[in-house]
């Protein structure tokens, strides 16, 4: 009997422990093999290039770069790129940048490893695989409006505990300006206050701490 074609796959992930306890899991798979781990997104984009796998698990959080960035920059060289992201975070707005930057799936690092193997699988076959939770706050706030570039910018800089005048100086802006988008951004997100505001930001990933 001949042996299964093994799927290549890089990890990338800033914590050591982690990307090793991926590393186990893989390899314990007769299909799979860790072809390496990358630290960075800059290390994640230069290990694309040197090993081409077959699927790349891909953490939101890293030291340089977004992991969405990077995959957009991998994808961008290389369109048929198939990238999982892999996150702690479940906001819908991050999700939504992965899904449009190429990404195939969406998972929590709270899943069990079962299920990471089993979507790696489904991703290497051509499927996109989006979990039942994730695909229901996606529902939930789909028809919300989202913000604009701008209004995101004066929402991170509220949370950065910014006045209406500091944050006009920063964005180069006028006061009256800033006051429109605050006031905008506070009705899209449902919000009665800007700490609300803040604090609805951050955990849908629109913006982070």
């Amino acid at each position: 009997m001949s042996e299964p074609v093994q799927i290549r796959v890089l990890s990338v992930d800033d914590h050591p422990l982690l990307s090793g306890g991926i590393a186990l899991l893989i390899n314990s798979q007769l299909d799979m093999i860790s072809i390496g781990h990358a630290s960075s997104g800059q290390e994640a984009i230069e290990l694309y290039r040197e090993h081409k796998p077959d699927i790349v698990l891909m953490d939101v959080r890293l030291p340089d770069m977004s992991g969405i960035d990077a995959t957009t920059a991998i994808r961008n060289e290389f369109p048929d790129a198939r990238i999982i992201m892999l996150t702690t975070a479940d906001g819908d707005a991050e999700v939504r940048r992965a899904l449009d930057a190429g990404a195939r799936s969406y998972l929590l690092k709270s899943m069990s490893g079962k299920e990471m193997v089993d979507v790696i699988r489904h991703v290497h076959a051509g499927k996109k695989k989006i979990p039942a939770e994730i695909a229901a706050l996606l529902a939930e706030h789909y028809s919300d409006e989202t913000l604009s570039a701008r209004e995101i910018e004066v929402l991170q800089q509220i949370a950065g505990g910014n006045r209406n005048r500091e944050i006009a100086e920063r964005l180069f802006i006028s006061e009256d300006t800033v006051k429109a988008h605050v006031k905008h951004l506070m009705e899209k997100l449902g919000a009665s206050d800007r700490t609300e505001a803040v604090a609805i930001g951050v955990r849908r990933g629109i913006i982070h701490l």
